[in-house]
């Protein structure tokens, strides 16, 4: 049976915030702590610090109580620098709130970043 970590972070997330928690904890990897990166960039969670081992560890996230959705993108869309807007309108409320993640040859980034860079990836998940 296969596993979605990524899954299991934003949901862990997103529950630790509609009941009002001021950190919550999440498996470790290295997908998970760029995806955290990005939401520290974009002010969605205050930080997050190792609270494990290296491997199989867990990571304690600390909420600022910003976020309203985030939830994974499935099946996992490529998508083109031209397409962005299209899945913008499909995933997010409005435009200019929140942020598509995609995973690109350089990287997990925000969409914004991607398309000021000019590449294209695949979609990972969203937060607003």
């Amino acid at each position: 049976m296969k596993h979605n970590l990524l899954a299991d972070v934003f949901s862990t997330i997103k529950n630790a915030e509609k009941i009002g928690r001021q950190q919550c904890i999440v498996k470790s990897s290295s997908l998970a702590k760029a995806v955290l990166d990005i939401m520290k960039k974009h002010e969605y969670i205050e930080g997050y610090e190792s609270a494990g081992e290296a491997r199989g560890g867990s990571i304690r996230v600390k909420l600022k109580k910003r976020i309203n959705d985030c939830n994974i993108i499935t099946p996992r869309f490529n998508v083109r620098v031209k397409d962005f807007t299209e899945y913008e309108k499909r995933f997010l409320p409005a435009f200019n709130i929140g942020v598509l993640l995609l995973t690109t040859s350089k990287g997990v980034m925000d969409h914004k970043q991607a398309k000021a860079e000019g590449m294209g990836g695949r979609l990972l998940g969203y937060v607003y």
